[in-house]
């Protein structure tokens, strides 16, 4: 049983019970089970798989450690992990380098389209 689902179908674990409000419980389990019901646009491995690169970048060492295990539940390898990670590293740096550079948007913008039109 994947981990949203499983939080569902037990009690909610103790780091929510300790840290969370009692009555708003119940809808943070739901929030989290919308995004894996029937109606997901994105499979389990890539939703855990993103959080993970997310987590990474924030950093929460809580919120790394359970999305690695629950992208691993959810059948992703040791190498789509790393990948994940190097990727939000990737999007980090040139964020901070184009930031720090103040490089003008809107040329970014239009180079970016340029590479995407097809033409």
């Amino acid at each position: 049983m994947f981990a949203a689902t499983a939080l569902v179908a037990q009690e909610a674990p103790d780091f929510m019970k300790n840290t969370y409000p009692e009555q708003a419980i119940g809808t943070a389990l739901n929030d989290m089970m919308v995004l894996q019901g029937e109606d997901a646009a994105l499979s389990a491995k890539t939703r855990e798989l993103i959080s993970l690169g997310v987590s990474a970048q924030i950093p929460c060492t809580y919120c790394i450690y359970f999305h690695t295990n629950a992208a691993k539940a959810a059948g992703a390898t040791d190498a789509e992990i790393k990948e994940t990670i190097a990727a939000a590293a990737q999007a980090r740096k040139w964020s901070t380098i184009l930031n720090g550079s103040l490089y003008d948007e809107e040329a970014f913008r239009k180079e970016v389209d340029a590479m995407f039109s097809g033409d």
